[in-house]
Formats: C-alpha cells, sequence, structure tokens
C-alpha cells in the first residue's frame, strides 16, 4: 500500500465554488498523469507489513476526533485487513479486502457486510478507495482539467485538477498538491459535481519504513 506512512490531518470545509468544465492539452495531459504516477511509484511498497495509523479528524462547528486503525497487507495478493482501534466505542470494526471484493465488520453483530470503496473509514471522510488504487487507478477514472506550478508555503508544487469520468472516484473534482523535488502528495482538495469544497486533506509530514 504505502512505502511511506504519514501522520496526517484531515479538515472537512464547505464553501461555495464553482466548476466549470476545463481541458487541456494532450502533452499537458500526459505530464500530469505522470506525476500522479510518480507519486503513486514513491509510495508503492510490496511485501507484507502492519502499520499502525492516526487520523485526526476536525469539522466545523465540532470539536476534533482522534481515531487509530492497525493495518495488516499483503500487496502482492492484494489482500489487506484493517481493524479500529480508537475511539473506544468503534473498537473492532474492521475491513476486510481480498481483490475487488471489501467486507465491513460489525463487532456488535458478528457479522461482515459486502462495502464498496466510497465508503467512509470510520467516523471520517477517508474512504476505503483513498486507501487502494490501482496502477492505472489515474488515466482510467479521470481526466486533466489544469496543470500548474505553484507554492505551498514555501514548498514548490505542482497543482493538478482532475476531473472524475467513472463512477468510481468519491468526488467530482480533485485537486492535489505535489512536491516538485521529490512527488509527494502535500495537500488534496475534493469537490462535488456543484463546485462545493467537501474535503481538505494535509499531509504535513511523511516517514519511511523498511521495505519488505
Amino acid at each position: 500500500m504505502k512505502k511511506l506512512l504519514l501522520s496526517l490531518g484531515l479538515a472537512l470545509t464547505l464553501c461555495a465554488a464553482s466548476v466549470t468544465a476545463q481541458t487541456v492539452d494532450a502533452a499537458t495531459a500526459e505530464q500530469a498523469f505522470k506525476t500522479m504516477e510518480a507519486a503513486d511509484k514513491v509510495l508503492a511498497y510490496h511485501g507484507d507489513y502492519s502499520a499502525t495509523v492516526s487520523l485526526l479528524i476536525s469539522k466545523p462547528g465540532e470539536p476534533d476526533e482522534s481515531l487509530r486503525f492497525k493495518i495488516f497487507e499483503r500487496t502482492d495478493s492484494d489482500l489487506m485487513t484493517m481493524v479500529q482501534l480508537l475511539p473506544e466505542a468503534d473498537k473492532g470494526k474492521g475491513y476486510l479486502r481480498d481483490g475487488d471484493n471489501i467486507w465491513a465488520y460489525d463487532p456488535i453483530g458478528r457479522k461482515f457486510t459486502h462495502t464498496s470503496l466510497k465508503e467512509a473509514v470510520g467516523d471520517s471522510d477517508v474512504n476505503l478507495d483513498d486507501l487502494n488504487q490501482s496502477e492505472t487507478h489515474w488515466r482510467d477514472n479521470y481526466t486533466v482539467a489544469s496543470f500548474e506550478e505553484g507554492m505551498l508555503g514555501k514548498q514548490a508544487v505542482y497543482i493538478i485538477t482532475l476531473d472524475a469520468k467513472t463512477s468510481k472516484p468519491a468526488y467530482a473534482r480533485t485537486t492535489y498538491y505535489i512536491r516538485k523535488d521529490i512527488a509527494l502528495v502535500l495537500k488534496e482538495e475534493d469537490y462535488s459535481g456543484s463546485g462545493r469544497l467537501m474535503r481538505t486533506t494535509l499531509y504535513p509530514k511523511w516517514a519511511k519504513v523498511p521495505a519488505g
């Protein structure tokens, strides 16, 4: 799944915006797709691993919430188990993935329910789609609306906006801010079909983990 595990802060922001259909030329689209694929390659991990992942959920008008999950994955077999550790009230909930098949586990009813990549992880705005993407995910499911260079704080970045062209992506439009010196996503903005900003994801810190 990820060669680089992250400490990430999530913020959900709602605001009015306008999404206008845009297109770029073929050469620009190819550069954008290659940049997204390069970011995937930096995070690619092959082998078996386990990890504890913490999420900080911040929503307007609500207190911050911390979630924690234990993940076990065999990347070469496309198998993953994820168990929720925090908050205590949701402890034991989990997900099992075998290829394209995903099941959610309810510890109270002690049963699995078949689900989809669009299901939210815990009480967060993270979708299962955020945790699993194929090598052709970008080209298969998106068109490039814009590709430009800019700054995120003091960091030089590529700013890439992608529009969904299939029903698989969780959001109609997403803008990514990717470091220019090394292809790491620093920020992600997700929009609805009407142009409303639904979710802003920040990736403030990355850490290397040993190869499997």
